[in-house]
């Protein structure tokens, strides 16, 4: 059995560095919250390999097509993944993800979000699993998202207990 970073590696995901955030901007809050055996994560955006924020820029429907806005929303997941592996250590500490949130910076009239959110749930499921990977989920269409960016999402994970 091979282990999850093998399984992106395989599948020639990359994980990206931490979010280079545009100068001036702080955000005070963790990307990862770890309570017991949960880990709680902030909402993410698509990142490029070297943590830029990864383009196109906009509203889905208008300036962003519902194809890269798919490819976005799996690009925001390799973005959480590396959080959490930063966070925890290895992502094999993960039992299994139970919810995300994933919201969609949306032209007027369009309403194709979950389409737009598979991009995420596809690869989650790629690279845990059905069992591990499985997820309840919420895609929203929003008026607006941070910095402009098409896609943001956030989440929750089970984790295997850690033992003394």
């Amino acid at each position: 059995m091979s282990t999850i970073e093998e399984r992106l590696h395989a599948l020639g995901y990359v994980i990206p560095e931490p979010l280079r955030l545009p100068p001036g901007v702080t955000l005070p809050f963790p990307w990862v919250r770890v309570v017991g055996n949960r880990a709680v994560i902030s909402g993410h955006g698509p990142t490029n390999a070297d943590g830029s924020l990864a383009e196109p820029l906009g509203k889905v429907g208008s300036e962003v097509t519902q194809e890269q806005a798919f490819a976005a929303a799996r690009l925001t997941g390799l973005a959480i993944l590396g959080s959490l592996k930063r966070e925890l250590g290895s992502l094999e500490r993960i039992a299994c993800w139970t919810r995300v949130f994933g919201m969609v910076n949306s032209a007027p009239g369009f309403n194709r979000q979950p389409a737009v959110i598979n991009g995420f749930t596809e690869l989650i499921l790629d690279v845990f699993g059905e069992e591990r990977g499985a997820h309840a989920r919420s895609a929203v269409g929003m008026a607006g998202l941070p910095f402009d960016i098409p896609v943001e999402i956030e989440g929750e994970v089970e984790l295997f207990p850690r033992h003394s």
